[in-house]
């Protein structure tokens, strides 16, 4: 079915799901038209840096962390919002990597998180009907006719948006912003105020150590950059394609494609239809791509989806994203570990511990439960240890702001708390403390599954 050569714009002949019923045809086509002259947002040759790493994850050697908004707002692109997520991914993969033992891949769903599927193409608001907000680089999310109007001049707002975030991420990666000094000072913080302080002090007092034995042979800010800076990679899910084809290249060093829009993109759970736009578009770039892998995800219907994505088998290429629930992931992801790793096939997981466990309450407000988003993480791991397979990492939706979404963690937010700072659009994001609080949980499960190298099971021939 994917024999067919791949052309930047094959997808448009695939049926394809999720897509907004833009009103003017010509002013999209426009729109597009101004993209394609744009430089691009990421390059190759830091697409093809990421895909080195995860391929590294699909060893064994490696563990990732994704992270970010369920989807990035026009109203909240401000220099703090994005330093604030940006330091607590950094904060969460320093205890991460120390929780590992192993090197920490960090990628943000920022610059370019701003599409949303939806599971109804409409809402009903006091008797009112009207189009589905989709995310802002399609419509607004306000409950007017109006703003409801697919509007493609929202993918040009997208763009410089995306420009400023990497640019500005690019800075605190590279400009000492990133400093594991620093950063450890931040955790620190943390600690001192967390109900969970005795728990979690003992690895603040590895990570001292270490630093202080670093410092005592000489490798400092001043003389190790690796302490000074950071390796940062941006992501989001390859929704609208018109605005991922548009931001489409090749590569002047390769002659290969990439999708220049972010250094990762993923097909959601939603549009993973094998004949499908979605998967037909992601095929032909050469960025390392992702899957996310829901319940009713068959072992046939993956494997048949991998030959598409990843048909070299090419390590790095290929990360499948797992998002079952905490109640499923236990019975539903066992079998299709199984089946990938008997057929030999080389792909890296990821816990997505948020999709599967979103909630409503009785004032209509979705959250999700701490409780059950580390019950899933922690049955993930369970999974892969029972399976021999490597647990890669995680991928959560999270913000470094003091919302109040999710309810739990160990400061106990509850249902009435919510409406405190219920600040979301679209999903429940984890708030900067749950969101360190998970990191400290995770890098104690995975202190105590950690095997030596030598005893790892032979996860290469995944």
């Amino acid at each position: 079915m994917m024999s067919a050569p791949w052309t930047p714009d094959s997808w448009r002949a695939r049926p394809i799901s999720q897509v907004p019923a833009y009103p003017d045809p010509a002013r999209l086509a426009a729109v597009e038209a101004k993209l394609r002259r744009y430089p691009p947002l990421v390059f190759a040759g830091e697409a093809r840096r990421l895909k080195a790493a995860l391929a590294q994850v699909a060893d064994g050697r490696a563990f990732i962390l994704q992270g970010g908004d369920c989807a990035e707002s026009f109203g909240d692109f401000t220099a703090n919002i994005i330093r604030d997520t940006f330091r607590v991914l950094l904060q969460m993969a320093v205890v991460l990597t120390f929780g590992a033992s192993v090197p920490v891949v960090k990628m943000g769903r920022m610059a370019g998180q701003f599409a949303k599927p939806r599971s109804s193409d409409s809402e009903t608001q006091d008797g009112e009907t009207l189009p589905s907000y989709r995310g802002d680089i399609i419509n607004g999310p306000e409950f007017t006719s109006e703003a409801r109007i697919p509007d493609p001049a929202r993918m040009e707002t997208a763009y410089f948006q995306s420009a400023g975030t990497l640019n500005l991420l690019r800075a605190f990666a590279t400009g000492g912003y990133a400093d594991l000094h620093e950063v450890h000072r931040w955790n620190l913080g943390f600690i001192a105020r967390s109900p969970m302080a005795d728990r979690y002090r003992d690895l603040a007092a590895r990570i001292d150590e270490t630093l202080g034995f670093m410092a005592a042979c000489g490798m400092t800010s001043a003389t190790t950059p690796q302490i000074r800076e950071t390796d940062f990679f941006t992501s989001h899910e390859a929704l609208l394609l018109p605005y991922e084809q548009a931001l489409t290249r090749v590569d002047s060093t390769t002659g290969d494609w990439y999708a220049c829009s972010a250094h990762f993109l993923w097909i959601g759970d939603r549009t993973r239809q094998p004949d499908g736009a979605h998967v037909e578009f992601l095929r032909g770039v050469n960025n390392p791509i992702g899957l996310k892998v829901g319940p009713s995800t068959s072992a046939d219907d993956l494997l048949r989806l991998i030959d598409a994505l990843n048909p070299q088998d090419e390590p790095g290429r290929l990360t499948l994203i797992s998002r079952m629930g905490a109640d499923k992931v236990g019975r539903l992801l066992p079998p299709l570990l199984r089946a990938v790793r008997r057929e030999g096939r080389r792909v890296l997981w990821l816990c997505d511990p948020m999709h599967g466990n979103t909630i409503s309450t009785a004032a209509r407000l979705k959250t999700r439960s701490f409780d059950a988003i580390l019950a899933e993480v922690r049955g993930f791991f369970d999974a892969h240890a029972e399976e021999g397979t490597w647990a890669g990492g995680v991928h959560v939706e999270m913000t470094g702001r003091d919302v109040t979404e999710c309810v739990g963690g160990a400061h106990r937010l509850t249902e009435a708390d919510l409406a405190r700072s219920y600040e979301t659009f679209c999903d429940p994001r984890l708030n900067a403390e749950q969101s360190l609080e998970l990191a400290f949980l995770v890098a104690e499960e995975l202190k105590a599954r950690r095997q030596p190298a030598h005893e790892m099971p032979a996860v290469a021939a995944q």
